[in-house]
């Protein structure tokens, strides 16, 4: 992007004040850089790239939690066992991909840098509403490749330090934003997942039940949906979960996890069904 023969010299867009929006600078100076601004052949290219299910968040008192699968598929093939898909958006906020893998991927790190454009633009950082809105732009810009099949659905959480809550957010391909209560699920695997939720969340959920839930719901979603991978004990394979509370974001420890996947297992070793909800 810098003119040849300028030396170290930046050209005078970057030095001029401009917007706080990093997408815009970029649409405005190397459009062709964007995802989206890629040309395709006609004709569904969905069949021709790895896609990621499923994704599974909820809220508890005190932060959310989002986690993930680790499979991809190609039509009925196993593209790759331990893809990651969830992944940190900023220090309070994460993201978890569902759809194309490679543009998905491609569309968090220009959300990550986004994100970080308009902290040290502005000095203070976007609010919740004003993250989820930035994402859904984001997804809106990649209509045209989603109307050919290369769709990309992430689900997005985070801690709101003003609301002092955690928060879900969901979208549609459109770019449609629209804020989740205490849980939600999205990919190939998310009706089974929503499932195994609406019968094993509460609203007095701990952090550590909070995330047992979430592992059960991606067992439930694995045990019905071809295309979500479950725990994998021979391989030790198993999902990625991040946790977000007022003092940030972490990524809990694939040992935890693994720990966790561990106990879920067994009990349904007794139990192939999973834990019966009370009646009330």
């Amino acid at each position: 992007m810098i003119p040849a023969g300028s030396g170290s010299r930046l050209p005078d867009a970057f030095l001029a004040p401009g917007t706080s929006s990093f997408t815009d600078f970029l649409t405005a100076q190397s459009p062709e850089l964007l995802p989206s601004s890629r040309s395709l052949p006609q004709g569904n290219a969905g069949d021709l790239a790895p896609h990621g299910t499923t994704i599974v968040a909820a809220t508890y008192p005190g932060g959310v939690v989002m986690a993930g699968d680790r499979r991809a598929t190609m039509g009925n093939i196993i593209a790759q066992r331990d893809i990651e898909k969830v992944f940190p958006a900023d220090e309070f906020s994460c993201v978890g991909i569902a759809g194309t893998a490679g543009l998905a991927v491609e569309m968090v790190r220009l959300f990550q840098t986004e994100l970080e454009h308009y902290e040290k633009i502005e000095g203070t950082t976007l609010s919740m509403d004003g993250k989820a809105n930035r994402l859904a732009a984001l997804i809106r810009s990649n209509l045209g490749m989603a109307m050919q099949g290369l769709a990309v659905v992430p689900l997005f959480a985070g801690y709101d330090l003003t609301g002092d809550q955690g928060r879900i957010f969901s979208y549609d391909v459109t770019g449609g934003r629209y804020e989740e209560t205490a849980f939600h699920s999205v990919g190939s695997g998310s009706l089974f997942a929503r499932g195994a939720l609406k019968k094993l969340y509460r609203d007095d959920l701990s952090a550590e039940e909070c995330v047992t839930a979430l592992v059960q719901a991606l067992y439930d979603a694995a045990d019905d949906d071809s295309a979500t991978g479950g725990p994998d004990v021979t391989r030790r394979i198993f999902p990625v979960v991040q946790v977000i509370t007022a003092d940030g974001g972490r990524r809990l420890p694939d040992e935890e996890v693994a720990s966790t996947a561990d106990r879920v297992i067994a009990a349904r070793m007794n139990r192939p069904d999973g834990p019966a909800a009370a009646l009330t």
